[in-house]
């Protein structure tokens, strides 16, 4: 505020200029969304003709937006619409969020936004007409009415590339573009091309060139002809990097996210990437870059100004579930320790089932490289008596590190090192015991040194609710790196997803494990999967598998092949209320014991411990409610098939929220 007045100390005073600021002051805090904000100046009078001027200001409520309106929309609904805008309409539940304030330069944000969803689902020629906000008479609240006009539908037509440069072939650059004739346009598209052609022109060794596409529409075939013009620039080079606004974070931590260094050939492409790099940091509001003149014609000084926002969390989260009763979470977490940008999380989990501590450090820039490297140090309990007979408990700690290997593909390494214990009851093992031969094997404590990796390919089209493209995950370790326990583990999944029309999305996905001892130790009950509950709909936790029929204590399995298929349908509920719901099916198999456990004393097949691949099948339906106190996942089941030791569950609930 202080800047936005016209007085300033040692000034003229005048009571015209009070009117001029008191009206300043008034209109920014109308900007804000505090209608009902008032200015009260006062003159304190001072000696030799000097006075001191006082703004007193009542900032009055945040004034918050009753309804949003949508004028000329037929291909999608208002609700559909609302949910791209990140202006909300005001709910009782949406007590702890500002998004349901007036704010004029986040309906400018909501604009832009509407226009990038309509242009990436073929609308070429969307405008917003207009942004209507009107108060309400109380002067409460206002009514939003955009209006829209969304054009006809268009494919991409012919794609041409021009070029001045002889050095650079069209017709192998045009392969390398994401569009093709006959394709809905998308707006993204022509982004992404762009981005193609200016890193392909650069590792040809051409930084200084210029793409412009040029746009043919046809309205009466409703197509767009683009042809990409490659223009060679005026070689310009970074003179300088000026960093600014940066009270808290480090100049090195902004610089390493800067794709262009002082030196560089000057890229506009590149430029943009960092800005998008910075904000995808988490640490500032605001972020903008800008290109001024530099020491010469030929050099160009970039300033980067950014506004820092608060970077760390308390979180106290509270939830309750079918399975898992009450459990109570509490959390800090520093995304920007030290204003070194690393991450730091300390976590305390405390539930019926499970008590869990743990502590994780991250540093994303591991040796100033794109290396993410971090340390976790954990302590466990579980109380499976509801499953098996034990309880099981791992203090331990272990580092990691990943890299990515492209854009798309991320590689992580780690090391850790563990105590597990396994505690049965007292009495259980004992020869008067009716303990399982198979667990009583297990009791003690043993020393696990592991080290593994796990590849990851996503190739999704979005990361939180995608509609195609695939991801494929492969995690491997290795313990006996010293220590007690010998065993190699590999799991892998793939899951698939196609958008067969608007809220109809079909998710495919196959996942399979192996766990097998070596040097004549056999695995261990804590490094056995154990599948049911979540991880196989229909099924209680820990449900199918090998088993001992004399207590009925789950043993896990040293291998699991699952596959599911699941359909999102449309429940015509609005988009807001943040309900989905989803048809599914569940088919696979766990089993296989090491022969130690599944053998008795006189060499034959126990007949207590049961151990098939036998298929079991469930399908049902799901519902995810993103609901005011958190996300709430309710699954019906109906098993379709199950061997007759199984333990199933028609209904299931699971829920956790922050607050």
């Amino acid at each position: 505020l202080t800047e936005e007045v016209t007085l300033k100390p040692r000034g003229i005073y005048t009571r015209a200029r009070i009117q001029e600021d008191v009206g300043k002051i008034v209109e920014l805090y109308r900007l804000s969304g505090r209608i009902g904000a008032t200015v009260t100046p006062k003159i304190v009078q001072l000696e030799q003709n000097r006075v001191d001027v006082v703004f007193e200001i009542n900032e009055g409520s945040e004034t918050g937006v009753r309804a949003i309106t949508f004028l000329g929309n037929q291909a999608f609904s208002d609700n559909e619409l609302r949910e791209i805008m990140v202006t909300k309409q005001s709910q009782w539940w949406r007590l702890f969020t500002t998004n349901d304030n007036y704010d004029p330069n986040r309906l400018d944000y909501d604009r832009e936004q509407l226009r990038k969803f309509y242009t990436n689902r073929g609308y070429y020629d969307f405008r917003v007409l207009s942004a209507i906000s009107e108060l309400t008479p109380d002067d409460s609240s206002f009514g939003i009415t955009m209006t829209v006009d969304e054009g006809d539908r268009y494919n991409f037509g012919t794609v041409d590339i021009v070029t001045e440069n002889e050095r650079l072939n069209p017709d192998f650059l045009k392969r390398l573009l994401p569009i093709r004739e006959g394709d809905l346009y998308e707006s993204d598209k022509i982004e992404t091309a762009v981005d193609a052609l200016t890193f392909a022109a650069g590792s040809a060794g051409y930084a200084f060139v210029e793409i412009e596409p040029e746009y043919r529409a046809d309205p009466e075939t409703n197509v767009v002809n683009v042809t990409f013009n490659i223009k060679e620039g005026e070689r310009v080079y970074v003179d300088r990097i000026n960093v600014v606004g940066n009270t808290r974070t480090l100049d090195n931590v902004i610089r390493r996210e800067m794709m262009l260094s002082e030196g560089d050939a000057f890229n506009r492409t590149l430029l943009e990437r960092s800005r998008n790099n910075l904000r995808a940091l988490g640490f500032f509001k605001d972020v903008t870059i800008e290109e001024a003149r530099g020491s010469a014609a030929d050099r160009s000084v970039v300033n980067v100004t950014v506004t820092e926002q608060p970077t760390g969390e308390l979180s106290v989260g509270a939830g309750f579930s079918s399975v898992d009763s009450f459990v109570l979470n509490l959390g800090i977490t520093e995304r920007n320790f030290r204003g070194r940008g690393q991450n730091v999380v300390a976590r305390l989990e405390w539930g019926s089932l499970r008590q869990q501590i743990d502590f994780r450090f991250t540093e994303p820039k591991f040796l100033g490289r794109d290396l993410r490297a971090g340390f976790d140090a954990f302590h466990s309990r579980y109380d499976l008596s509801e499953y098996s007979s034990y309880d099981y408990r791992s203090t331990g700690g272990g580092v990691r590190l990943s890299y990515p290997l492209n854009g798309y593909t991320l590689l992580s390494t780690r090391y850790f090192l563990k105590s597990d214990e396994i505690i049965v009851p007292s009495g259980y093992c004992s020869a008067s015991g009716a303990g399982s031969n198979a667990l009583c094997d297990q009791v003690g404590s043993f020393l696990n040194s592991s080290a593994g990796y796990t590849l990851l390919v996503d190739r999704r089209n979005d990361p939180v609710r995608p509609t195609r493209g695939w991801t494929g995950t492969l995690r491997q370790d290795f313990a006996g790196i010293g220590g007690d326990v010998n065993y190699v583990k590999t799991e892998a999944e793939v899951s698939a997803y196609w958008g067969i029309a608007p809220d109809w999305i079909v998710t495919a996905q196959a996942q399979t494990g192996y766990v097998a001892g070596w040097g004549g130790d056999p695995v261990r009950i804590n490094d056995r999967f154990f599948k049911g509950g979540n991880s196989f709909r229909g099924f209680e936790t820990a449900g199918i598998g090998p088993r001992d029929l004399t207590t009925t204590d789950a043993l896990g399995g040293n291998f699991y092949a699952i596959g599911t298929l699941e359909l999102t349908v449309p429940n015509y509920l609005p988009e807001e209320y943040g309900i989905r719901t989803s048809l599914f099916a569940d088919v696979g198999t766990l089993g296989v014991l090491d022969d130690r456990y599944t053998v008795n004393s006189t060499g034959m097949p126990d007949s207590n411990i049961v151990d098939d691949l036998e298929l079991r099948a469930s399908a049902g339906i799901s519902v995810h409610w993103r609901s005011p106190m958190g996300p709430i996942r309710f699954d019906l089941s109906k098993v379709l098939g199950k061997e007759e030791y199984d333990k199933t569950e028609t209904f299931r609930f699971s829920t956790s929220t922050q607050f």
